[in-house]
């Protein structure tokens, strides 16, 4: 479990609320969402506190994730700290209205941290899914081809962020992800059916995608519980 914070150039540190992001294929994340559902009112604040005195402690400036992982018991341990704007910083935004990727440059020119920051607030929920060109049934080893067909699917409350068109050549030097679709609603149940949604109805062809895969996850009894964890794949989808 991660949470988001932005430190200014007058020595002002802020958090953002936390991203949960233990569904994981190969020690890295498939599936993102804010709020987490392991945490409540009360263990959000001491992660905040944490993750804002972690910033203050070393003069943050800018956007960063302060990552903790968690134990059965719900304590919490330091892990890391990205500096960077991370790949599912959407969820964040969908949740709190704000455009990190303009709060960060904002920053960066030497503006303060805005009041619609320091007073942001969690609306509803929202769910991110990694869309890769690899094989789940192989180990979810990275494929290259051609993409022959690239439709997503426009639905309300529903996000793409992405850089493929039909034609686009994926080769074998880069990452393998192809997109991020980002669902917002009211709940968690309405989050993850709008995604579930986007996608079935995503027009992709020409090479092996993980999007049944995804769909298998966000559909399965243990994951619409809030029962995740970092064995979760290979516990219910081995």
């Amino acid at each position: 479990i991660e949470v988001q914070i932005f430190g200014d150039t007058q020595g002002r540190v802020i958090h953002l609320f936390e991203r949960e992001c233990s569904v994981q294929r190969r020690y890295q994340k498939i599936i993102e969402e804010s709020p987490s559902v392991a945490v409540d009112e009360k263990l959000r604040g001491r992660l905040g506190a944490a993750a804002v005195a972690a910033g203050e402690a070393i003069g943050y400036q800018g956007a960063g994730t302060v990552e903790f992982i968690f134990d059965q018991s719900g304590d919490f341990y330091f892990l890391e700290v990205n500096a960077r704007l991370q790949v599912e910083h959407p969820v964040t935004e969908a949740v709190t209205g704000l455009d990190l990727v303009r709060l960060q440059v904002e920053i960066a020119e030497g503006a303060p941290l805005p009041q619609a920051a320091e007073t942001a607030a969690l609306s509803g929920h929202a769910i991110e899914v990694r869309l890769y060109a690899e094989d789940p049934a192989r180990d979810f080893l990275p494929q290259t081809g051609t993409v022959a067909l690239w439709e997503p699917a426009r639905l309300p409350g529903v996000r793409y962020d992405g850089g493929i068109e039909a034609g686009t050549v994926v080769g074998p030097h880069y990452d393998p992800m192809l997109a991020k679709i980002i669902a917002h609603g009211a709940t968690r149940d309405e989050a993850t059916r709008k995604l579930v949604r986007a996608l079935r109805d995503l027009g992709i062809a020409g090479l092996t995608t993980n999007r049944e895969f995804l769909i298998e996850v966000l559909s399965h009894p243990a994951f619409e519980a809030g029962e995740t964890d970092t064995h979760f794949i290979e516990r219910h989808l081995p």
